[in-house]
């Protein structure tokens, strides 16, 4: 398995900057026209972490991470304080906030799901503990949610026609998207660290 269910420790992101990258191939015609198509069905999430750091412990708790990862070779969870929950990052969390799909007496499993206008991003790796699911509007504890895909197992299946909802906490898979660490010492229990790319990583 090339992912390690380790999440990167919360201060360690603190002053990250990051967003969403998608890739547009765009041919300009003869006309002057342009055709634009893109291979990609979702976007890509890319971060910048540990410009900010200057403890020396904290830059060597971060370098201990990188190492427990082999550099880019393992994935692992990171916490988007700007995406992170079914709602709004200041709003609360209810079991009505994404719809999962409709019940047809028989299905049982339904995967995690946030939606981004039309565009739906699965979401697999929700924290565990968070996820809240209702179904027909109604909160449900029937069920078990895979934190390590996204997965939710609900114990009867939902009647025909019976919508299914969630609401949840998730992190964001990722991976270095560096085998290099660069640090500086500035005085004897202070340093400076060249920023640390991260990657989202479909799993």
């Amino acid at each position: 398995m090339d992912f390690h269910e380790a999440r990167l420790p919360a201060r360690l992101a603190f002053g990250s900057t990051g967003g969403v990258e998608r890739r547009t191939e765009i041919a300009t015609l003869a006309s002057g026209f342009e055709r634009r198509s893109t291979p990609w069905a979702l976007g890509r999430r890319r971060y910048l972490i540990g410009a900010n750091l200057r403890s020396l412990d904290d830059m060597a708790e971060l370098i201990a991470f990188f190492e427990a990862r082999r550099g880019r070779l393992y994935g692992f969870r990171f916490k988007d304080f700007a995406d992170f929950k079914s709602c709004a990052p200041s709003g609360t969390i209810s079991a009505a906030d994404q719809a999962l799909g409709v019940g047809d007496g028989v299905r049982t499993v339904f995967q995690l799901i946030k939606a981004y206008g039309d565009v739906e991003r699965s979401i697999t790796k929700p924290v565990q503990g968070t996820v809240r699911i209702a179904v027909e509007g109604v909160e449900t504890t029937g069920f078990a949610a895979d934190a390590a895909t996204g997965a939710v197992t609900l114990a009867a299946a939902p009647a025909p026609g019976a919508a299914v909802t969630a609401g949840f906490q998730f992190d964001t898979p990722v991976r270095f998207d560096t085998d290099r660490i660069e640090t500086t010492l500035e005085s004897f229990d202070a340093g400076r660290m060249v920023a640390v790319p991260l990657i989202e990583v479909r799993v």
